[in-house]
């Protein structure tokens, strides 16, 4: 049986345009966030996706391996993205992977060749339509990209008793996604929130903790900001509205679409951004905004006006995510260094640099050692209370994508 992807429709190559040219794809990976929907598009990025011309490869939920040679070959293949790792003094190496490297005797061949999704789904699609191997054994891609493939097929099924670590320390808010339940093919890297942030001098003196109150408070009229991100935002209103975004229907979109355009038509929101709201956030141009947790650590280090909450309604989640390509000739070694990052000492190392959710449990005595302000940022360390409000946007079918991003580009002018 031959399977061929669905080609992306113009509402989802509109959304991935927006978050080229100021959503969380636009800028580095460290500095600030990438979106859920998709990454910077790639000239040629659309094509990447759409099928045309590239054979099929077959069908196959369990994903399609070949001989491991990682018994006899001490190495492995590592496509991560840019600045996601940590480095030393010198910025050229990474100390967790020469820990990883003493303790095992494999070397890891580490390359920063994914700045987006689609550009890099561009870049292995050949060879995994064809059923080849990509020449790479461990790639980490964004959770609507890792569903993608591993409906497809394209992905490897991971063993567990090499992954004693990961399987015991997953933390709960991440352990079973609609699109891998159980975590059978992937673990996630890094969390990425999507919460309401503020600046108390702008408040006045009013109080922000739902989106009910971006939503309808006069006083902030004019001065809501609003992400360009169809998950982040319409998941936060379906969250205030009572509903679940990982169980929503059509006509629960639809309300959530017309309660934020009765905002939009007062005059309420002053913008759908993407990352660019945080210059206007510090200036105090946005009272209050729907904000990504990465933009916050950052502004909260240069302004102690820049301020958070986490409604009681939830806020949103998305990951990061470690797969292992069909045809890789290194899959135990791959599965040996997901697990190791699922130690605490090697977690806390991580999360110290690049400052994400980390989806590790038992890190934060570690991470302590090393900053005392991370580890008590839940931002990057949720407590229990806080990782209990996490909800992730549920999977979408091609049809459902494009009808969602044709209402929302329609809300937001895009």
């Amino acid at each position: 049986m031959q399977f061929e992807p669905e080609p992306l429709s113009p509402a989802q190559v509109a959304a991935m345009r927006r978050s080229m040219r100021n959503g969380r794809a636009s800028l580095s990976r460290r500095s600030l966030l990438r979106a859920t929907t998709g990454g910077a598009l790639a000239v040629g990025g659309i094509g990447a996706l759409s099928g045309c011309g590239i054979p099929a490869a077959a069908s196959n939920t369990d994903g399609v391996s070949s001989e491991d040679h990682s018994a006899k070959e001490k190495r492995l293949n590592f496509s991560n993205w840019t600045e996601y790792m940590d480095v030393d003094d010198s910025g050229r190496k990474h100390p967790t992977l020469d820990q990883f490297r003493a303790r095992t005797g494999i070397t890891v061949k580490y390359t920063e060749d994914i700045n987006d999704n689609v550009e890099f789904f561009g870049k292995i699609k050949p060879q995994l339509a064809a059923g080849q191997d990509t020449g790479r054994d461990l790639i980490n891609v964004t959770d609507w990209l890792a569903a993608r493939l591993i409906r497809f097929g394209w992905v490897q099924k991971l063993d567990p008793s090499n992954l004693p670590h990961a399987y015991a320390n997953l933390s709960q808010q991440f352990r079973s996604p609609d699109w891998d339940p159980g975590r059978a093919y992937s673990y996630p890297w890094t969390g990425i929130p999507a919460v309401i942030a503020f600046n108390k001098k702008a408040l006045d003196g009013e109080t922000v903790t739902s989106m009910s109150d971006l939503l309808d408070n006069p006083k902030l009229k004019g001065r809501v900001g609003l992400l360009s991100e169809m998950r982040d935002t319409m998941g936060l209103t379906l969250l205030d509205m009572g509903k679940d975004p990982g169980k929503f229907t059509d006509d629960d979109f639809d309300a959530a679409i017309a309660r934020i355009q009765k905002s939009v038509d007062k005059g309420q929101i002053r913008r759908f951004t993407g990352n660019d709201y945080t210059s206007d956030l510090a200036k105090g141009d946005l009272a209050a905004c729907a904000a990504w947790a990465g933009d916050i650590v950052q502004l909260q280090a240069d302004s102690p006006d820049i301020d958070f909450v986490i409604p009681d309604s939830g806020y949103m989640i998305a990951s990061d995510n470690l797969l292992v390509p069909n045809k890789a000739r290194h899959k135990e070694n791959a599965e040996r260094l997901i697990d190791f990052y699922y130690e605490p000492k090697a977690a806390a190392e991580l999360a110290a640099y690049i400052n994400y959710v980390c989806p590790v449990d038992g890190v934060k005595e570690e991470l302590a050692k090393i900053d005392q302000g991370a580890a008590d940022n839940p931002l990057i360390i949720p407590d229990k209370e806080m990782a209990s409000k996490s909800h992730a946007f549920r999977s979408l079918s091609s049809k459902e994508e494009t009808a969602y991003e044709e209402k929302f580009a329609k809300l937001t002018g895009a």
